[in-house]
């Protein structure tokens, strides 16, 4: 699922010796459409480690050259490097095994049962496949190769799995979020003559 379409498996062909070489994989590489076609990349450093804005400028940059001499895209196109974000999609094998216990929504490339859709826990990931606790209790085992989409479902245990692993950006309440910023304590002071706070 990194990549879907024939265009798609060449640029990855391109893309993925330059992302090696920076110590980063490839999570999902598309295509899309319009006027003028966008191609995203989304990448994470090698073993799922921190991923930030930086390390995707240098993607960037470094696929930039490349992508220009084998001119794989005929029109004018925007690249864009990103991160996977917490509620990741989940493209290849092993990516689940990396996240049991939490949840995830699978679409499937053939229905079972007229069914193409499943959200469920994460139970395991092994040589059958992927094995999903869906909310009936029953389960889904199915393969990576056998899904047309997955990705995470973004819960509170996500957002502090993710917080524990260093992958979340600064919030609001964190005290290094204001780092770097003044803030002026100063109290207002009222005008005696208007009554206006200045």
């Amino acid at each position: 699922m990194i990549a879907l379409t024939e265009q798609e498996r060449r640029l990855l062909d391109l893309i993925q010796p330059v992302a090696s070489g920076l110590e980063m994989e490839i999570v999902r590489l598309r295509v899309s459409g319009g006027r003028r076609p966008h191609l995203q990349v989304m990448a994470e450093r090698a073993g799922g480690a921190p991923t930030d804005v930086e390390d995707c400028a240098r993607l960037s940059r470094a696929l930039s050259p490349v992508l220009e001499a084998a001119d794989p895209i005929q029109d004018a196109y925007v690249l864009e490097v990103s991160t996977p974000g917490i509620d990741r999609p989940l493209t290849r094998p092993g990516d689940f095994g990396r996240w049991i216990g939490h949840s995830a929504k699978v679409e499937l490339a053939r229905p079972i049962d007229g069914r193409r859709r499943f959200t469920g826990i994460i139970v395991s990931e092994d040589a059958d496949g992927v094995h999903l606790e869906l909310e009936d209790d029953t389960e889904l085992v199915a393969g990576v190769h056998e899904m047309s989409r997955a990705s995470l479902v973004l819960t509170d245990e996500l957002i502090e799995a993710a917080r524990a692993a260093g992958n979340l950006p600064p919030q609001p309440e964190d005290e290094e979020f204001l780092a770097g910023f003044e803030i002026d304590e100063t109290e207002d002071e009222e005008d005696p003559e208007t009554g206006d706070v200045q």
